[in-house]
């Protein structure tokens, strides 16, 4: 599932490709490595816009009655619909090139760099809501919806995240639930790069 994300294509190419307005976003500067907690470009049904990666779920508490603070940056596709604690979701598209993983001991890992063979970006499903933090600050937050591996990436990962053809990203954010859970399979075999990933600054952008 992914734990970094990468997007250096330019924004106004991303936003040519899904038919929408850069907007502010069109200054986007490339980035090799997005990590959970940072700001992320995501495609609602309203446009572009950037959210915060990684969700406190709304109104979700402890035994004591007091909010659970724990961030969520991956949401599993079998309960993200049932699940109490992503109650009223909306959702979004987080458009990347690719995403890494890690395989290995720890200390000894090795990361990988996974894109489109094709080299177009990649369109994963995601849930957003806005979580309103101490003081009364409205934060966007968005998760990605994470499946079963296809055969492509379960030597390095269990899970993989939802990735969508293009054509599909509209029935994800605009269509009714039954249909959007018919979309939360894996990408079908053989339309990744997989390699390892090499120069890559993991403290920097």
């Amino acid at each position: 599932m992914p734990g970094r994300f990468f997007l250096t294509t330019p924004m106004a190419e991303v936003a040519e490709r899904l038919g929408k307005p850069a907007g502010d976003l069109e200054d986007e500067p490339p980035r090799q490595n997005i990590q959970p907690g940072q700001e992320i470009v995501v495609l609602t049904a309203q446009g572009l816009t950037r959210m915060r990666w990684g969700m406190i779920p709304v109104g979700r508490v402890n035994a004591r009655g007091r909010p659970v603070m724990e961030t969520i940056i991956n949401a599993r596709s079998e309960t993200v619909f049932d699940k109490s604690a992503f109650d009223g979701v909306g959702r979004a598209v987080i458009p990347v090139d690719g995403w890494y993983e890690w395989t290995g001991e720890k200390r000894r890992k090795t990361p990988w760099r996974l894109s489109a063979k094709d080299g177009q970006p990649l369109y994963f499903a995601a849930i957003t809501d806005v979580w309103t933090a101490p003081g009364g600050l409205q934060v966007p937050q968005a998760a990605a919806v994470t499946c079963d591996p296809n055969a492509d990436v379960k030597p390095i990962h269990h899970r993989m995240g939802v990735i969508l053809p293009v054509d599909d990203v509209q029935t994800w954010l605009s269509e009714d639930e039954g249909v959007a859970r018919k979309l939360m399979r894996p990408l079908p075999n053989g339309l990744l790069n997989i390699r390892e990933a090499v120069d890559v600054n993991w403290s920097g952008p």
